[in-house]
């Protein structure tokens, strides 16, 4: 299997891209998310990547990171659900908010997501939901010993503590992240999260 390929994007399509790699075009398919992140003709880029090979089919998906790669495997173990239909899931929603809808059951949000009715999402949530909460359990998804790291943990534990589930809790902790508002005093970044999650 080819796990990873770097090279410079050529090309953006609504659902593939172009990488070159010396001189040699490589059709990708991916999500429009991930496709939005990467840059154009400007530096060497890094690509997860899952090879779908079939009797007539030989197709390469890529992935901007570990966890859209995973949240991919998993929809694609799902009887039904198939690459294509996994790619246009993953176009529509972040593999967190995914998998925080599948944790708590949240059919309506599935079937707002193009391509999933409600017999498949049913089936989604069925057949996902032990495994996301094992990973949601096992890890924050942080690295130990920083600083950051600890005012993440703290912050997540505050959460819990005033019974907000572990996925919304999460979920917060992980949107001021990526804002850059995970600093400060941890009662500030309460506060933040608190706004977030009753907004």
């Amino acid at each position: 299997m080819i796990d990873q390929i770097k090279g410079y994007v050529e090309q953006k399509k609504a659902t593939s891209i172009v990488l070159f790699i010396n001189d040699f075009g490589l059709k990708i398919l991916m999500s429009k998310i991930s496709i939005d992140l990467l840059p154009l003709n400007k530096e060497k880029t890094k690509i997860l990547t899952y090879l779908h090979v079939r009797e007539d089919i030989l197709d390469l998906y890529g992935f901007h990171s570990d966890l859209e790669r995973d949240t991919f495997m998993l929809l694609i173990s799902i009887s039904g659900i198939g690459p294509k239909l996994a790619l246009t899931i993953l176009s529509g929603i972040e593999p967190s908010r995914l998998s925080s809808h599948i944790i708590d059951g949240n059919i309506k949000a599935l079937t707002a997501i193009s391509g999933v009715g409600g017999k498949t999402a049913k089936r989604i949530i069925i057949e996902l939901k032990d495994k996301f909460i094992k990973v949601d359990n096992d890890s924050l998804g942080i690295e130990d010993g920083s600083e950051k790291s600890k005012l993440f943990e703290d912050t997540f534990n505050a959460l819990m503590t005033l019974g907000y589930k572990s996925s919304h809790a999460k979920e917060a902790c992980l949107k001021l992240e990526k804002e850059g508002e995970l600093n400060g005093p941890v009662e500030i970044v309460i506060k933040k999260a608190l706004t977030l999650l009753i907004s």
